[in-house]
């Protein structure tokens, strides 16, 4: 296995792509209990395989990526041939999250009522791994996928 076993909710969530997964390898309903039953590492290897499947699909779409605390978003944009992050951290004292949803006024308000400062920072690396290794790893630790990257694209933008 490449990555990791899907977890149970995962594989509840994706039952339907794991019948039509099992049904293109000749796996009946029947079969499948049966296999459950009385082979339980054929079972596993074949999660194990459904699993890679999915994480393959999902980790060779993404694009950017987004990692939040409270005082620090990080944002990626994965090229071909490394990663470009882009950040903003939060000094100062302030109740200010990035984790809370909040619009970009209401975030800018709550900081410079506390007289916070942001900090924006950025900084790019090759892939040390696979590419694939490297994104997985990241949403392993937390990372979320960014469909459209524009808050990558914002903070690029103020870079100037």
């Amino acid at each position: 296995m490449k990555y990791r076993r899907l977890r149970q909710d995962e594989m509840e969530s994706l039952e339907k792509e794991f019948v039509r997964f099992l049904a293109s390898n000749q796996v009946t309903a029947d079969e499948w209990e049966k296999l459950k039953a009385e082979e339980p590492e054929k079972t596993e290897k074949l999660i194990g395989i459904f699993s890679d499947i999915v994480f393959e699909k999902v980790i060779g779409d993404v694009q950017y990526l987004e990692f939040k605390t409270p005082k620090d978003v990080k944002t990626f944009h994965f090229q071909e041939d490394r990663i470009v992050m882009n950040g903003l951290l939060v000094e100062g004292n302030t109740s200010f999250d990035f984790t809370q949803q909040q619009s970009p006024q209401q975030m800018l308000q709550q900081i410079q009522l506390a007289g916070a400062r942001l900090k924006l920072y950025t900084a790019e690396k090759a892939y040390s791994r696979s590419r694939d290794m490297e994104i997985f790893e990241m949403m392993e630790n937390g990372a979320l996928i960014s469909r459209d990257g524009s808050l990558f694209r914002t903070l690029e933008g103020l870079k100037g």
